[in-house]
């Protein structure tokens, strides 16, 4: 019974396909304009897809690109840093607060400060606390690092906003967490760089970490 019914269709088939062309045929000068507009719009959709195509792979290229020199820059900007000895550092970064629009900056500039290397006030009259670690690029922030200033940035020195500076490219995962957690602004090699070239540091503070210092301490 199939075998039947496809040669049924196959026999209907050629006088439909022989009936349909002599339509066309009969009807050419209505239906050849329909056509060439049918294959003319397929013509410039293909064209417009290639051309999208070719223009959001030019505009990821630029994107990479534009990466790729912000981050150059930013090592250049970096390599006068680099070179600063661990105290000039903390005098460096106080320098920055500075431009910023920070008052009263105070540099610690010994051992033994619990974590505050830097102490000033930002326009709007928060408290900020800086920790400065200056350590190779290559090194990730411990935890270790990241609790004592924790344990610290506030209960010891009443900070508004506590802030984690480093030229370190990262922090590890557990030393993120924990300035996550407590209102840490962890500012890595990269960010530091973007303050050295210009960036402000009321831009910066929300950007790493949730250190965006709106924690106040309680009014007596």
């Amino acid at each position: 019974m199939k075998k039947r019914t496809r040669r049924q269709v196959q026999g209907w088939a050629v006088p439909v396909a022989v009936v349909l062309v002599v339509v066309l045929v009969q009807h050419w000068a209505v239906v050849w304009p329909v056509l060439v507009g049918v294959l003319g719009l397929v013509g410039v959709t293909a064209v417009c897809w290639v051309l999208l195509g070719a223009h959001r792979r030019a505009v990821g290229q630029d994107r990479v690109w534009r990466a790729q020199e912000e981050a150059r820059a930013r090592e250049l900007s970096m390599a006068e840093v680099d070179g600063l000895s661990w105290q000039d550092f903390e005098r460096y970064v106080a320098g920055l607060c500075r431009r910023d629009g920070c008052t009263r900056v105070m540099v610690s500039g010994k051992s033994g400060d619990l974590g505050a290397d830097v102490v000033g006030y930002l326009a709007d009259g928060r408290k900020i606390v800086v920790q400065c670690k200056k350590y190779a690029p290559h090194r990730s922030v411990p935890s270790h690092d990241m609790q004592k200033f924790v344990g610290t940035a506030r209960l010891e020195h009443g900070a508004d906003v506590a802030l984690l500076v480093t030229t370190s490219r990262a922090f590890t995962k557990a030393a993120l967490g924990l300035a996550l957690r407590h209102d840490i602004v962890a500012l890595h090699r990269d960010l530091l760089g973007s303050w050295v070239k210009g960036a402000h540091l009321e831009t910066l503070i929300p950007l790493n970490g949730r250190g965006d210092g709106t924690r106040r301490r309680p009014t007596a």
